[in-house]
């Protein structure tokens, strides 16, 4: 019996547009995701990298881009958060059925433009459905390193078969199958999170 329920928040319940930023960067010669582009990147969403070094960091590589291109066409992938999603969850914390728990691979810049975006009494309330709010940049961990995920179950004491984790990245739901924890891969624009219930 599903006890506990881990959420990602990008694409689950924030709708995102993954190619958005690419095509931002491309106008300041954005070619390709490098090696050495690919672990600022992760670094910086482990939070081992600073927003003040990101930002040096990629201006240095695109030096026709402004800090503030950098910071729009960064914060490009970031679409809307329909209510209805926001209701549904609500409904869910009400119910008290489930320990509810986010897990997201994000980023301190991506997190000032949603609660911008939001406004902090939407963002409050987000938040505030769940048990704990875990973000990658904060916990020095990300998806899809199991290490995130034997933290999460560690510190809450939660058994992994009593456990789902929803994530639209396979490669993220294929490690925490790995330990033991029920998982839905969520296929993006065929499946929503209101439909939750259909997998309990």
């Amino acid at each position: 019996m599903i006890k506990n329920l881990i959420l990602d928040f990008g694409d689950i319940f924030i709708n995102l547009d993954k190619l958005a930023t690419p095509k931002a960067m491309a106008k300041f010669g954005y070619t390709e995701t490098t090696s050495k582009l690919e672990k600022l990147f992760n670094d910086y969403e482990k939070g081992i990298v600073t927003s003040k070094a990101f930002l040096e960091t990629t201006g240095k590589m695109f030096p026709k881009a402004t800090e503030e291109d950098l910071v729009d066409a960064w914060n490009a992938i970031l679409l809307d958060f329909p209510d209805y999603r926001l209701a549904f969850l609500e409904e869910l914390a009400k119910q008290k059925n489930y320990r509810l728990f986010l897990l997201s691979n994000t980023n301190d810049i991506h997190i000032k433009f949603v609660k911008s975006t939001m406004g902090i009494e939407k963002f409050g309330r987000f938040k505030n459905a769940f048990e704990v709010f875990y973000l990658s940049y904060e916990m020095k961990m990300r998806k899809p390193d199991a290490e995130i995920f034997e933290y999460v179950l560690s510190q809450n004491n939660l058994i992994p078969d009593e456990t789902l984790f929803v994530d639209d990245t396979k490669e993220n739901t294929d490690t925490a199958a790995s330990l033991g924890i029920q998982v839905w891969n969520l296929q993006v624009g065929k499946e929503d999170i209101i439909q939750l219930k259909e997998r309990l």
